[in-house]
């Protein structure tokens, strides 16, 4: 099979004319029988994922292994059929598609179960727990021909379709290097851990074992994992890369229409088996496109760490972001912000630009209208599996304390065998998928 990279280039270059456009089209078109959608994790995220699809739609099914949250769910669509099991409630008949939204590690064996079922997804961000994973959903999604889309809202931005515009218009020129940063892991969850050897009695109103899913068997601990603090766990989460990465990179990978990375590199504390770390810096090299020069690398912050002030060209009194990125062009600078709108430096020099009249869309509706036969998904598995292969190379890098030469065709770190352990896992034991683990 072709390789989903050379897919994505092919996809980005055949939508560049309407890719800032076109979804605005979907947004429009809403009139359509009810999707009948079937929500798996309804708590945090979940839950709005679940309201934002829910509308025009219909949701019959819910699942989530806590029972409160699934109670709260079920007073708000008291019509629709409660699981505990996923897998139970993908055998309900009457299921157009599925929203998936679990900790990390389920998001594959849930989507390509899903897939195999003939039904149409909406996986959060990252799109899997492993880099092998997400080729396999993208290959799985590509082979049924279903309607896909990943979670990374902020595509659908006026802001960052204001970036992307920018960036294709060569107004900052050729881009040679790009800087991306958040604050996560911060205060929203602890990494640096090493796992405790005590553990309580998992609640009664929790389904410990269906949590787990595919993971290596672990005790329960109170408030530990279950239900946020999992992020910074490496059997369950992906680390502050997992979290932002996606959504971050999502407009350097769309912007530059660039495919695979060729090296990706890493550096942070002392690499642990069982936690994320307390930071890391990752640089990844991508061959050039016509928006960059030769080559063009792209520099990973987190933990708070950004690039040096300098580099921005901004004025001193410029307040700055938290979470964005900054695109260095061979005519100056270009940044966006997370939540910030995007600016141009040195000011000076881009005084008299007119930036162009764009709005924002729904990116739940868009894939609901999709569904329904209207319009096209701007973030398909076909897009954002290779954008999670991307981001998930960064923790392969880290763990792994070693330079990658990445084969993208044959999804193998040239060189390096001692990489390849990072790149998947085996499932445990009970918990097979057919062609996952």
């Amino acid at each position: 099979m072709t390789s989903p990279f050379l897919d994505r280039r092919t996809f980005l270059q055949s939508a560049a004319a309407t890719a800032l456009l076109g979804p605005l089209v979907a947004q429009a078109q809403t009139n359509h029988d009810p999707v009948m959608i079937a929500c798996v994790g309804v708590g945090g995220k979940g839950w709005s994922d679940m309201l934002e699809c829910s509308k025009g739609n219909e949701i019959v099914a819910i699942c989530d292994i806590d029972e409160g949250r699934l109670l709260k769910a079920s007073e708000q669509f008291p019509k629709a059929k409660k699981f505990a099991d996923w897998r139970k409630l993908l055998e309900m008949p009457g299921i157009d598609a599925v929203t998936i939204s679990t900790p990390d590690h389920m998001h594959a064996p849930v989507t390509l179960s899903a897939i195999h079922a003939g039904k149409h997804v909406y996986g959060q961000k990252p799109l899997t727990h492993s880099v092998k994973e997400s080729r396999t959903l993208t290959e799985a999604a590509q082979e049924a021909g279903v309607v896909t889309q990943m979670g990374i809202q902020h595509h659908a931005t006026a802001r960052l379709k204001l970036a992307v515009d920018a960036l294709r218009k060569g107004v900052v020129g050729k881009v040679h290097e790009v800087h991306v940063w958040t604050d996560r892991p911060g205060n929203f969850w602890k990494q640096g851990l090493t796992r405790p050897e005590h553990h309580d009695p998992a609640p009664k109103t929790v389904a410990w074992d269906l949590w787990l899913g595919v993971a290596p068997e672990r005790p329960y601990v109170a408030s530990l994992y279950h239900p946020f603090h999992w992020r910074g766990w490496w059997d369950f989460g992906t680390g502050a890369l997992g979290d932002m990465g996606c959504h971050l990179l999502d407009p350097v990978v769309h912007g530059l229409e660039l495919g695979a990375p060729k090296t990706v590199m890493a550096e942070g504390p002392e690499p642990s088996p069982e936690s994320g770390p307390l930071w890391c810096e990752v640089q990844y090299t991508f061959p050039g496109t016509k928006h960059t020069t030769d080559e063009v690398l792209v520099h990973w912050y987190e933990a708070g760490r950004q690039p040096d002030r300098e580099l921005f060209d901004a004025p001193e009194d410029w307040a700055g972001s938290k979470n964005g990125v900054l695109y260095r062009g061979s005519e100056g600078n270009l940044f966006v912000g997370f939540p910030e709108m995007p600016e141009l430096f040195p000011k000076a020099k881009f005084a008299d630009y007119e930036w162009p009249d764009m709005s924002d869309h729904n990116h739940y509706q868009e894939w609901t209208n999709a569904v329904a036969g209207i319009g096209k998904t701007s973030c398909p598995f076909e897009y954002s599996g290779p954008l999670t292969e991307t981001v998930l190379l960064g923790n392969v890098a880290y763990r792994s304390q070693s330079k990658i030469n990445w084969n993208s065709e044959e999804l193998v770190c040239e060189g390096n065998p001692g990489a390849s352990e990072f790149l998947h896992r085996e499932y445990r034991k009970g918990w097979s998928i057919p062609n996952l683990g």
